[in-house]
C-alpha cells in the first residue's frame, strides 16, 4: 500500500506558469519588447527558468548577458511569485483526502530553495507538507533519484511504499530510478510534443482526482493479496 506520496511543484501542485510568463515579459519591457504570448511559455515552464527565457526572448550570442538576462528574470519572479499562482482545480480536495487519510505528502522540485520556500510559505503548503525538498537541497537535481530519495528519507518511507507524481519525463525517471511508483499530471504542463505513455510511469493522471483513485486500486489490490 501506498503511505507516502511525493509531488512536483511547477505543474503538478501549482498552476505556477502565469507569474513566470508575468516575470518574463516585465523583463522583455525593460528591454523594450512587447509581451509574449501565453501558450508557448506555459509549455516551458517544466523544464526551468533558462528554457523559459530562450522560448521568449530573443537569442542571445553572449553567455554572460544571457546569465544577466536569467539574474533578473528570476529576481522579477521573485518579486511577483505568487499573485497568479494557484493549486490546479482538484488538488486541494486531494491534499485534504491524503491529510484525512494519513497519507503522507511532500514536495520534491527542481526549483531553488530560495524560490521554492516563500512560494510553499505564501500558498499555505509549508505548515502541511510533511517535507519540501528543492533543487539545491542535495548535490543533484531530477532526473537524478537523489531529490527523492532524500524526500523518502525525511519521511522515513520506503521507496517501495511511496509514489512520485510530476508532469515531465525527468519526474519519472528520477522516480523510478529512486525505486518509487510514478504518475503523471497530464493537467500540469504536458505539451502536445510530449509522449507520457513513452515515459514508462506507473499511471497517467487526468485530473488530480485520479490519483485517488489510483491509491484506492493499489489498497484494494494489497488487501487481495493479504
Amino acid at each position: 500500500m501506498i503511505t507516502t506520496v511525493l509531488f512536483d511543484l511547477d505543474g503538478t501542485l501549482l498552476d505556477t506558469g502565469p507569474d513566470i510568463a508575468h516575470a518574463l515579459n516585465l523583463l522583455r519591457g525593460e528591454h523594450g519588447l512587447e509581451p509574449y504570448p501565453y501558450p508557448p511559455i506555459r509549455a516551458c515552464v517544466s523544464h526551468g527558468a533558462t528554457a523559459v527565457l530562450k522560448c521568449g526572448f530573443p537569442p542571445c550570442d553572449s553567455p554572460a548577458r544571457f546569465d544577466a538576462l536569467r539574474a533578473r528574470f528570476l529576481e522579477l519572479y521573485a518579486e511577483n511569485i505568487a499573485i497568479h499562482t494557484a493549486p490546479f482545480a482538484g488538488v486541494e480536495d486531494v491534499l485534504a483526502t491524503l491529510d484525512a487519510r494519513g497519507i503522507r505528502w511532500g514536495i520534491v522540485t527542481n526549483k531553488p530553495a530560495w524560490l521554492t520556500d516563500p512560494l510553499v510559505e505564501r500558498i499555505g503548503y509549508a505548515s502541511r507538507a510533511a517535507c519540501v525538498v528543492s533543487g539545491d537541497t542535495t548535490p543533484y537535481s531530477k532526473p537524478h533519484p537523489a531529490p527523492v530519495l532524500h524526500g523518502c528519507e525525511a519521511l522515513g518511507a520506503r521507496p517501495a511504499d511511496a509514489l512520485y507524481v510530476g508532469d515531465a519525463e525527468r519526474d519519472v525517471q528520477a522516480g523510478r530510478a529512486a525505486g518509487l511508483l510514478t504518475a503523471v499530471a497530464l493537467f500540469g504542463y504536458v505539451t502536445p510534443d510530449d509522449d507520457p505513455v513513452a515515459w514508462g510511469a506507473d499511471a497517467l493522471l487526468d485530473a488530480p482526482a485520479d490519483l485517488i483513485t489510483l491509491l484506492d486500486r493499489r489498497a484494494h489490490g494489497a488487501e487481495r493479496r493479504a
